[in-house]
C-alpha cells in the first residue's frame, strides 16, 4: 500500500504553503511532522503552557484523523528553548495527553 497523507481539517493552507503532510501514514505506522504552538492563526502564545497545548492539540487532530489516538504513540521527541524553565509546565501538559504504557520520551533543549 502506498503512503497516504493525513491532514487534519483546517491544515490546508499550511500544507500546501509549506508542502508537507502533518501526518504521513505508511506500513501500518504513522509519522508525524513537527509541531509548534502557535494557534490555528500562526500566532505564537506569550504563555508557554498554551503554547504546549497548541502542540498537542495538533498532534492530537492528526492522529484522529487516522483514527488514532495518544494511547498510539510509542515514541516522542520534544525539542525545547529554556528546557529547564518549563520542563515542570511541560511534563504536567504532556500527561494530561498520554496515558501508560506511555510512549518513550527524548527531551532535548536547543538554542533556538
Amino acid at each position: 500500500m502506498p503512503p497516504k497523507a493525513i491532514i487534519p481539517p483546517g491544515s490546508g493552507d499550511t500544507v500546501r504553503q509549506l508542502a508537507l503532510s502533518p501526518g504521513v501514514l505508511s506500513g501500518g505506522h504513522l509519522f508525524l511532522t513537527g509541531m509548534t504552538g502557535s494557534t490555528p492563526t500562526g500566532e505564537m502564545p506569550a504563555d508557554p503552557e498554551s503554547q504546549f497545548r497548541n502542540a498537542f492539540d495538533k498532534i492530537g487532530a492528526v492522529l484522529a484523523e487516522a483514527g488514532l489516538g495518544f494511547d498510539a504513540v510509542v515514541e516522542m521527541t520534544s525539542y525545547h528553548v529554556g528546557l529547564r524553565d518549563h520542563f515542570d509546565a511541560f511534563a504536567a501538559v504532556r500527561r494530561r495527553y498520554v496515558q501508560d504504557p506511555f510512549p518513550a520520551w527524548t527531551a532535548v533543549e536547543v538554542a533556538g
